[in-house]
């Protein structure tokens, strides 16, 4: 080898491909001047710096050893280039790239005309559309983008590709109100079914894509959001050859876990029957849009089990499964339903550093001069609460108890509180589910709880029995006993009996801090009724109506002076009467 030349040696133990110079040839630093293989992978040999190629030791097939001597380069005199990488392959590589390019592509809804027309057309938004507004811009990280049906076997890739995106579900993690609460506490799993394909059922790859995202979920402890259009179960999944009756799927009960581990919302528009409406009723809280209908079965599944014939619209209409506490929020549509999903999830993810409130003065004057009238408790949630923040759940179910979410000084707080204008504020069975159901959601979330107490106690009656009241009311008191969050119990006038122990969690002595206003009233039972109660004998010995109801109200006074607050408070069953204009502070005070 002459003294003037750079060696160029083989950088491994390996077959020579190809000798892409001829000596002689002139070569730029970074030029190919040949080609090995090892272990069946390809690495180019470039050129050191710029020079004239010479003596050439190897040829094509011939197998080399590290460092031996492929060839020899004479070098310019007057260069000084840098060796540059290859670029010889930069076209080929550039081909995989735009292939996969391309079949991502056709998962997006500008690949979709016909079917997001469709959509759109019934005045609804597409998957992606939906998503993109509710994750925070460029935060998605998708999981099975470029899954498909599982119907290879009697349809064409190209097909599938177009017809099926993401096998109709589309999952990910990304973050939601990360402008408000920053990246790490807004970090989030996203699952959203797509009604454009397939009707937004449920097949193999589909159940694979969900049990993968509820795995990473439950992993990382993840809030997640799930939209649920879609029907169910599907038949057409011919590429999977497995005996039995198909039952071997564990997406249920894999999100039903998660559903017990971190904060679930499901959101629903259109059609969501079968196993998308199981996967709906398990979320923590649950919004529907009016254009909802939610049903354990299909009109398809209804006919086959001889159930006779009904439209889709005749199953699980929105205003029967708001009454039954199905829905726990009604939307107008899926953009406000979105708003409320990232509402309800900004409640989990801190407190916020500013806020507004009324005048707190304002609850001094809230109640009515006369005990006996009625009045809307949301008015005095809505003062007590930060400005805009009371967020109410399950309306239209156990109606004489109000549940919902709440800030005071950018404080998140879970609040329950009587509703006197139904049933007088007693609670019934439905709001004895209601209220037990609200506690254990405020426990898993960590959320303390505030209870504003106006109520005459449990309902009774035969017709409550026959509704189970033992059991279902007796569920409240469970669930106080569970409570590991701090609790404040505020009672506003009423506070009677058994009913009034379990807005307190189940004992004045549960909350950190069980205090009343001026205008409470405590005592084993209502007023009148104890009056009735006690005082039966008197009463029906008295001449007259006129003087019957003169000794009525004679006992009434004396009954009511007796369980004033500050005779309770006197008496260490409370621990304060307070004014009410202060009762954001004592709220803040206690929970700290």
């Amino acid at each position: 080898m002459q003294s003037n030349t750079i060696p160029i040696h083989s950088p491994m133990a390996a077959a020579v491909i190809s000798i892409e110079v001829s000596a002689g040839d002139a070569v730029h630093a970074g030029q190919r001047l040949a080609t090995v293989e090892s272990m069946k992978l390809q690495s180019s040999v470039d050129a050191p710096q710029a020079g004239i190629v010479g003596v050439i030791h190897v040829r094509p097939g011939q197998t080399v050893q590290t460092d031996v001597v492929l060839m020899e380069l004479i070098p310019e005199t007057h260069s000084s280039d840098p060796a540059q990488p290859s670029q010889t392959s930069t076209g080929n590589d550039l081909v995989e790239l735009h292939a996969w390019q391309a079949q991502s592509a056709m998962t997006q809804d500008a690949a979709r005309p016909k079917a997001v027309g469709k959509r759109h057309a019934k005045g609804y938004r597409t998957a992606r559309e939906n998503l993109d507004d509710l994750i925070d811009a460029g935060s998605f990280v998708e999981y099975g983008q470029l899954a498909v049906a599982a119907q290879r076997g009697r349809r064409s890739l190209e097909d599938l590709r177009t017809n099926t995106p993401a096998d109709g579900i589309l999952t990910g993690l990304a973050t939601i109100n990360a402008d408000i609460f920053g990246e790490t506490a807004s970090a989030a799993a996203v699952i959203v079914n797509d009604y454009t394909v397939l009707a937004g059922t449920q097949g193999f790859y589909h159940h694979m894509k969900l049990d993968r995202i509820i795995g990473v979920a439950l992993d990382k402890q993840l809030p997640t959001i799930m939209y649920t259009e879609g029907g169910g179960g599907r038949p057409g999944d011919t590429d999977v050859q497995i005996g039995g009756g198909g039952l071997d799927v564990s997406s249920f009960v894999e999100w039903a876990r998660l559903c017990d581990e971190v904060p679930t919302i499901a959101v629903n528009n259109g059609y969501c029957f079968a196993g998308n409406a199981a996967l709906f009723g398990c979320a923590d809280v649950r919004i529907a849009t009016r254009s909802s209908w939610i049903g354990m079965a299909g009109p398809a599944m209804i006919e086959g089990g001889g159930l006779g014939q009904f439209a889709p619209t005749e199953i699980g209409p929105i205003e029967v499964q708001q009454k039954n506490a199905v829905v726990d929020l009604d939307a107008e549509n899926e953009a406000h339903a979105t708003a409320l999903a990232k509402q309800l999830l900004s409640y989990t993810q801190g407190d916020l550093p500013e806020w507004d409130c009324a005048e707190q003065e304002a609850l001094r004057t809230a109640l009515p001069a006369d005990r006996r009238f009625a009045y809307d408790v949301r008015h005095i949630i809505d003062t007590l609460a930060d400005t805009a923040s009371f967020m109410e759940i399950t309306r239209e179910f156990g109606t004489a108890l109000v549940t919902g979410f709440m800030r005071i000084e950018g404080r998140a707080l879970g609040v329950i509180a009587n509703d006197c204008r139904g049933l007088g504020g007693a609670l019934d069975c439905d709001a004895s589910d209601k209220a037990a159901r609200f506690l254990a959601l405020c426990n898993k979330l960590g959320l303390p709880l505030v209870s504003l107490c106006d109520t005459p106690g449990f309902m009774v009656g035969p017709e409550s029995e026959v509704e189970g009241a033992p059991r279902r009311m007796a569920a409240l008191f469970r669930a106080g006993a569970r409570l590991r969050v701090p609790m404040v119990t505020i009672i506003l006038r009423k506070a009677y009996g058994l009913g009034a122990m379990a807005m307190a969690g189940g004992s004045f002595k549960i909350p950190v801090f069980t205090a009343a206003w001026p205008t409470g009233e405590t005592g084993p039972m209502g007023l009148e009724g104890a009056v009735r109660l006690g005082f039966k004998k008197e009463l029906a010995a008295e001449a007259n109506d006129e003087a019957r109801n003169a000794l009525f109200n004679k006992l009434l006074d004396t009954l009511y002076e007796k369980g004033r607050a500050t005779e309770s408070a006197a008496a260490t069953e409370l621990d304060a009467v307070i004014d009410p204009a202060d009762t954001r502070k004592i709220i803040l005070r206690a929970l700290c």
